[in-house]
């Protein structure tokens, strides 16, 4: 298989894994505590993190103290992100909750201010108005109402992840750090913080069945080890353009999967959220490469016209 589709294949792999994923916690939330299914999430992770680092231990670069101050601010960041996610997708559906996370495409933009100083254009905001309408016919069923305890806790992490992305950015940029260290890091810090909630659940831990277990080690193993570490090798050997394309599906498989494996339904109104919200986060995605490659275009002019 050339090298170009092998990395198209991985993106769409992480795409998949990512959109499966509300449909598995929503099951999984329904036969153990959040807290519980979290802990267990973060330890599966730490452990094959740490299994990982032993079989990569020789020739392997070695830890900075910028890679553990990063991997423990981003561990509380992302433990912050799971927590409302988790809570929210039990109280929603995962079609839903996987369309309402995607606004974190167009919300992490706003927080970001290392593209320049010069503002977002417009047509990107009438692409974000786009999605929070979508967020209201999502949420409206049959009629419009006050977001449900679900949706709103969704909606929450779309914006606490979009600060942990550009979180991500920034301490990543000042240096280079080992992605395996960083999962690591991360990992181990959430099994440390939902360690203690989680404590006087480990009976019920210990009594879920083989296919509940199954499905916290597909959490762990692939939607949050394979997923970090695959994403950035992927991205590393094709446009960040050509990522962003691919891993905004996203969205789409959540619904595919949340209707044709999780038995759920889209009313009329939903349906027509889910279009808006698929079509707001695309033309979002464009407009905001689009404006970050003409800024770094008239970067790069300025600097040859000095040099002249």
């Amino acid at each position: 298989m050339p090298s170009a589709r092998r990395v198209d294949v991985v993106l769409f792999l992480i795409a998949l894994v990512w959109g499966s994923s509300y449909l598995v916690a929503k099951t999984t939330t329904g036969a153990l505590p959040v807290t519980g299914v979290l802990f267990a999430r973060y330890a599966i992770s730490a452990l094959a993190c740490g299994a990982l680092l032993l079989t990569a231990r020789r020739g392997a670069r070695r830890w900075t103290r910028a890679e553990v101050r990063a991997g423990v601010l981003l561990g509380v960041t992302q433990a912050a992100v799971l927590v409302l996610e988790t809570y929210g997708v039990a109280y929603t559906s995962a079609a839903n909750a996987g369309l309402i996370i995607s606004l974190t495409i167009v919300l992490t933009p706003l927080l970001d201010r290392t593209a320049g100083s010069r503002g977002l254009p417009w047509t990107f905001f009438v692409a974000a108005g786009l999605c929070v309408l979508a967020v209201g016919l999502l949420t409206a069923g049959t009629g419009l109402h006050a977001l449900r305890s679900g949706d709103a806790l969704v909606l929450a992490a779309a914006v606490v992840r979009a600060g942990h992305v550009v979180l991500v950015g920034r301490l990543t940029a000042r240096s280079p750090m080992d992605p395996l260290h960083l999962t690591t890091v991360q990992t181990v810090v959430g099994s440390a913080l939902f360690l203690v909630p989680a404590a006087i659940q480990l009976s019920a831990l210990a009594g879920g069945s083989a296919s509940t277990w199954s499905q916290l080690v597909y959490l762990a193993l692939f939607c949050s080890v394979f997923a970090f570490l695959a994403q950035t090798w992927a991205v590393q050997r094709t446009s960040p353009g050509r990522a962003s394309l691919l891993l905004g599906t996203e969205p789409v498989w959540a619904v595919v999967i949340g209707i044709g494996l999780g038995g759920e339904r889209l009313t009329v109104w939903a349906a027509l959220g889910a279009v808006l919200m698929i079509a707001g986060t695309y033309w979002g995605q464009a407009v905001e490469r689009s404006h970050r490659t003409g800024i770094a275009r008239e970067r790069r002019r300025e600097w040859l016209t000095r040099r002249q």
